[in-house]
């Protein structure tokens, strides 16, 4: 027998073929679930709601909505560099000053003060910055302006495209109540208590609205991405958020927040029309369902005027 024979015979002696059946299975069981996993985290990524502006905020909508934009990608682009330094620094030190077999030991620094103390200052110097600017921000984030001048005041129009200096001063903003509820959202418009819709928001262009934000059952979130920043519907508390939209257009928006099996077609859709069509849909809602009040109210007279009928022939 040939010492390669002698080898394979040793070799094949401690083969354990069930041990490697079982190890190959054990792999598989492990590959599947996280391809699995890996393939479901690149769906939800490629979801458009999702994506928004794939790195950034989106924006376009609102001024708020642009303003979030910009202090997010001013913050990005300064982060940029500075991870990029660290991270690359970490890497060069792993690598260039890795204990090595049969080398000297590490050397054992205690310090460097000047360097120490410059990035030490440079991130002083770079958070103080990004404080100021964030500050510039959120005043014109929070604090909602005037309408323009071609936009409505509380609901009313009281100035042309024309007429830049409208009577009163600065018009009002315009307030909507909306109302989360398993599973959608419902609007209530000022000017008439009957005035409201269910998932589609109308509202004029070139006005700020202020939404008020509540919830009658449990926690939702309201989110259309173009418009500005999430605001949480929670019960028995009330958030505040605006936008103002200059075009007419349409804005998606859906609950950002898990609020139940029905979650996923709790979406909404902001309308941005003329104040003139803006006038003319709140007085057709107002129209509408008081003419369905008053056909209800005419339907339950004719029910009971009848049970009374049929009980009067009994008798």
């Amino acid at each position: 027998m040939t010492p390669a024979t002698k080898w394979i015979t040793r070799a094949s002696a401690g083969y354990d073929a069930a041990a490697l059946r079982s190890r190959r299975r054990t792999t598989r069981l492990l590959i599947a679930p996280a391809a699995l996993g890996a393939a479901m985290l690149v769906l939800l990524a490629l979801a458009p709601g999702a994506m928004a502006d794939v790195f950034t905020p989106e924006s376009g909508g609102s001024p708020n909505a642009d303003d979030i934009d910009s202090l997010y990608k001013i913050v990005l682009y300064v982060s940029i560099p500075i991870f990029l330094v660290v991270e690359g620094a970490l890497i060069w030190a792993l690598v260039k000053f890795r204990q090595r077999r049969g080398g000297p030991e590490p050397e054992q620094i205690r310090g460097n003060q000047p360097l120490e103390l410059g990035w030490t200052a440079g991130a002083t110097v770079i958070l103080v910055v990004l404080a100021a600017i964030t500050f510039l921000y959120l005043g014109p984030i929070k604090d909602p302006p005037a309408s323009d001048a071609d936009g409505l005041a509380a609901g009313v129009q009281v100035a042309s495209v024309d007429q830049p200096a409208p009577p009163g001063g600065a018009k009002a903003p315009l307030t909507i109540q909306v109302n989360g509820q398993q599973y959608l959202w419902r609007f209530q418009y000022p000017g008439g208590r009957d005035a409201y819709s269910y998932y589609r928001m109308i509202v004029p262009t070139n006005t700020t609205v202020i939404l008020k934000i509540t919830s009658s059952d449990v926690a939702h979130s309201w989110w259309i991405p173009k418009l500005g920043g999430k605001a949480d519907a929670l019960p028995g508390h009330t958030n505040q958020t605006w936008f103002k939209i200059a075009k007419e257009g349409t804005y998606k928006g859906q609950c950002a927040e898990l609020c139940g099996d029905g979650h996923a077609d709790m979406r909404s859709v902001v309308k941005a029309v003329s104040p003139q069509r803006y006038q003319a849909f709140v007085a057709r809602r107002q129209r509408e369902l008081t003419d369905s009040q008053k056909a209800l109210a005419q339907q339950r007279r004719e029910r009971e005027g009848a049970s009374k009928s049929g009980q009067g022939e009994d008798n």
